[in-house]
This record gives C-alpha cells, structure tokens and sequence, in this order.
C-alpha cells in the first residue's frame, strides 16, 4: 500500500514525524483529504482538527490534532503541516486550560477598549476554547 511520509510542526517543536496511509486536513475551506500520489498543493489551514490514519507497521489508529491556523504543503508522496497552533487530542488538560482560559480574559479585560494588545488575548481565549470544545468530544 502507498504511504504518505508527514511532518507536522507547530512554532516550538516537532509533534509527529513518520508515515501515514492518508490525512484528513483541516483547511481554512473546510476538510481536505490527502492520499498518496494528491496533487501538489499548498493550502491555509483553518481550526479545528487534524486526522492522522498511522499505518500498520506504526501502531495503526488514528492520532488527532487540534490546530489553529498555518499551512500545510502537500506533495505526491509528503505532507508538510505547519501549524500556528497544534495540540495533539490527548494532551489536552482541561483544568490547565480553563486556567489559561481565565487568567487571558482577566488581562484583556483590564485593557481599555481599544488597545490593540485585546487582540493577542481574544486569540488565545480563542484556542483556549478550541481545545475545550475538543477536549469535550473526547
């Protein structure tokens, strides 16, 4: 069976490296699926999740990947995901969340309305409730 070689980064490390039979990405156009032997192409990732089908040699199962944005390019036989934001599904620690959660509001809310530092703090309140919505499916 033709395999896929994937390489999935986020900003400050790695998060999986190795050969799937296919991806389900999660373009900024909705799901894309990827196979061997797709189309060149690079496409803006949107939020939601990634899916991974690991083959059989590598333990099989799919590994799922919330993510927030960034790009990935795909080749005949590669993907390359570069992700803004990437938590993988079973990393997700709800209670830490909900602090992070909690503690971005608390510093937006102390800016004035207009401040443009609001926007870096409603991202991340943002991803915070991307991963608690995913963290609830799970």
């Amino acid at each position: 069976m033709a395999e896929l070689v994937c390489q999935f980064v986020r900003p400050d490390r790695q998060l999986y490296e190795g050969m799937v039979e296919y991806l389900i990405l999660q373009a900024e156009s909705g799901e894309l699926g990827v196979w061997p032997g797709h189309s060149p192409e690079i496409c803006a990732l949107g939020d939601g999740v990634v899916r991974l089908h690991r083959t059989k040699r590598d333990g099989g199962g799919e590994l799922d990947i919330v993510i927030s944005g960034g790009y990935a390019e795909i080749t005949g036989d590669a993907v390359i995901i570069l992700a803004d934001h990437a938590r993988r599904c079973d990393d997700i620690e709800p209670d830490v969340v909900m602090e992070t959660r909690g503690a971005a509001i608390d510093a937006r809310d102390a800016l004035p309305e207009r401040d443009p530092r609001r926007a870096y703090f409603e991202n991340k309140i943002n991803w915070c409730n991307l991963l608690l919505k995913q963290a609830a499916r799970n």
